[in-house]
């Protein structure tokens, strides 16, 4: 093109031979027409957020509604009929922990991710995990029932509220109406960064109620420690206690990852496992003024989120084709959740905390026998594992999970839900059973799938 020919294209033709489209002339609106352009986007604008205030106040009512008619649901449940001088009650002991003393087998009962909603959105998923306990319960008649966390789910796209309390309510008036004495270590969902209620808040509703057969407390607490560290003790009738049954707070998530989107659970800390080193101690040296041959104090520990160990003794077992090594002895169970790769790391469907901890270790030396978690809801493995150190092996398992809600479409598998039973012999050592809601109860009330 010549230039004399370029010197009169317009700027619109110039962007047509450019693949530009013409700019358009913004047109001057009168003020009657912008007064009415304003009105028109008011109106929009209002309606969306009368659409937000009528369905948030909708699920508010039928919240309120929903969780008083399940409290008083839980409160319906019968309690659990012990034969006469059956059921054993625990008292304070000296040193401030709740102690039972029996020269029978002590009868514990694990649960985990019962993920109560307490909203609107779990009205039907909450009274199936209800009737599921109640059951199990009822059948077994535990002397403890022990839960290693989340209990609530206060997801607000999957129960429909943020509101962490009610979950809490609901499930301590089952435990209180069964009449079983249970207590429980905080899981990440319990008291997420979202839902209105802390740790503290939810240690202060159970403080100020005074149930009867809840023996949780906040134990060794705060900061880094968490809340809910304590020990429940089993003696024998001369004085000597035979198993020392722990629950620690394994914390929620780490590394700025305030939501758990991320995955990066976090762990026990230092401060925890120092706790228990030196509680572990303290009970030996009180057994030893009454048995001067008590050198070692038989424990468990109850958390949530595994440690690492889990992943590295399952890691060892898949590595050899899934049979046992040195390290690592298969007892029972599967694997349930998928492998995948986690900030960087190979999870082998173990989804533990992202940073080490020392318990397991510590444990090795203080007469540790078991840990029990919960936290991965299709997993449910039992395995003997010594970290290489020799002999000595701490048994790792998953219990069954209760779970209708966390997982989309959980509400339809079977195979994974249940409980462990945990049965400790007079001398301290245990036998412990997986037992499937739907094929090791009776009369199990089975759910629409």
């Amino acid at each position: 093109m010549s230039e004399e020919i370029k010197e009169v294209v317009t700027e619109d033709a110039k962007g047509i031979l450019d693949g530009q489209k013409p700019k358009k002339e913004k047109r001057a609106l009168t003020p009657e027409q912008k007064k009415k352009r304003t009105k028109k986007a008011l109106i929009i604008v209002g309606a969306i957020l009368g659409a937000f205030v009528i369905f948030f106040g909708s699920c508010a009512i039928a919240n309120a509604v929903g969780v008083k008619g399940l409290i008083a649901q839980a409160q319906s449940f019968s309690a659990v009929e012990y034969e006469a001088g059956e059921q054993l009650v625990p008292v304070k002991d000296s040193d401030g922990y709740w102690t039972f003393t029996t020269d029978d087998d002590f009868v514990v009962m694990q649960f985990t991710d019962i993920h109560i909603g307490g909203g609107c959105f779990s009205s039907q998923t909450d009274p199936w995990a209800m009737n599921a306990v109640a059951t199990m319960i009822r059948q077994q008649k535990p002397d403890l029932v022990v839960v290693t966390g989340d209990i609530a789910y206060p997801v607000v796209f999957q129960a429909g509220t943020l509101n962490n309390l009610s979950a809490t309510k609901i499930f301590a008036n089952l435990m209180e109406s069964l009449g079983v004495y249970w207590t429980f270590s905080f899981g990440n969902h319990d008291t997420e960064a979202y839902s209105y209620y802390t740790r503290e808040d939810i240690c202060e509703y159970y403080e100020s109620q005074n149930f009867k057969y809840c023996l949780f407390e906040k134990g060794f607490h705060g900061g880094d420690k968490g809340y809910g560290n304590n020990i429940i003790k089993v003696k024998n009738s001369a004085g000597v206690v035979t198993q020392a049954i722990v629950t620690m707070d394994s914390h929620s998530y780490v590394d700025g990852d305030i939501l758990g989107l991320a995955w990066k659970y976090d762990n026990l800390h230092d401060s925890q496992v120092y706790w228990y080193e030196t509680e572990m101690k303290k009970l030996v040296s009180a057994n030893k003024a009454i048995d001067a041959t008590a050198t070692e104090l038989k424990n468990m520990v109850f958390v949530h989120i595994p440690i690492m160990e889990y992943r590295d003794a399952w890691k060892e077992f898949v590595e050899a084709d899934n049979k046992d090594t040195a390290n690592v002895k298969f007892d029972f169970g599967v694997m349930g959740e998928k492998p995948s790769k986690k900030n960087g790391v190979e999870t082998y469907g173990v989804f533990c905390g992202m940073h080490p901890c020392s318990l397991f270790e510590v444990g090795l030396e203080n007469g540790l026998q078991a840990i029990f978690c919960g936290h991965d809801h299709y997993n449910n493995f039992s395995v003997l594992y010594n970290g290489g150190s020799g002999d000595k092996y701490i048994r790792l398992t998953y219990g069954m999970s209760t779970d209708y809600l966390a997982y989309a479409g959980i509400f339809k598998e079977h195979s994974q839900r249940g409980c462990t039973v945990i049965t400790i012999a007079t001398d301290g050592s245990y036998t412990l059973k997986a037992k499937n809601y739907y094929t090791d109860f009776e009369n199990v009330p089975h759910e629409r799938d």
